[in-house]
């Protein structure tokens, strides 16, 4: 299985790399990245590029992918509207016009979260803008799936790159046994993420689309 993904350097995308590279099943990475990751093995090849809203130049390197894992996302705190519309929507749907071009057994399992608004009328911006990009994939001709994670507990030593949530999760991370037993249905962690993005991969576009934290555990089990 070839994989591509987006985000490796965050703490989901830490995660999911992770799981592709320890997978047997998946013989060929292809992380899309700003910077190098600054780690290496067989099987991953790193991509480096600048312009998100423009992937024409590494199509090549995109073709006849089995999967892409989009974990790439950015907090709305802080950013206005249009930033967080580009980095959100824009981004996300040039990566999807690419990597399924011509490619219509594609996976492409897009990361989005609880909370967010599929009917894109909802009060809060963020909520909107995430529905509207779940819609825009799952209208496409390929198999897409969004996984809506609640709390997502980093297991392997994953780090967010956002300062506050490095801080809220060394803060909080005494809680997840406790979380796992009272509020399944809402969280989940790194390692459920990454394992079970490879199992729906496998799917060929059966099972339901959308996936909640206790769905996404359970395709780990």
């Amino acid at each position: 299985m070839k994989v591509v993904l987006f985000g490796a350097s965050g703490m989901v995308g830490q995660g999911v790399l992770r799981a592709c590279l320890e997978d047997p099943g998946v013989t060929e990475m292809i992380a899309i990245v700003r910077r190098p990751l600054g780690r290496s093995a067989p099987k991953l090849r790193e991509v480096l590029h600048t312009d998100f809203e423009d992937l024409n130049p590494i199509a090549a390197d995109l073709a006849d992918a089995d999967a892409c894992f989009y974990c790439l996302g950015v907090s709305s705190v802080g950013r206005s509207n249009a930033e967080y519309e580009k980095v959100t929507y824009t981004y996300t749907m040039e990566a999807a016009r690419v990597v399924a071009a011509g490619n219509p057994r594609l996976t492409f399992v897009y990361v989005s979260g609880e909370g967010t608004d599929s009917t894109e009328q909802g009060r809060t911006s963020w909520a909107r803008v995430k529905g509207r990009t779940e819609n825009a994939l799952l209208a496409m001709d390929m198999h897409t799936y969004a996984f809506r994670p609640g709390w997502i507990q980093p297991i392997h030593g994953e780090t967010s790159g956002t300062n506050w949530y490095r801080l809220l999760y060394r803060l909080t991370s005494w809680l997840y046994p406790l979380l796992r037993r009272l509020a399944p249905r809402y969280v989940t962690s790194t390692e459920h993420l990454g394992r079970a993005m490879i199992a729906v991969a496998r799917l060929d576009g059966a099972g339901p689309r959308i996936l909640h934290s206790r769905q996404i555990t359970q395709l780990d089990a």
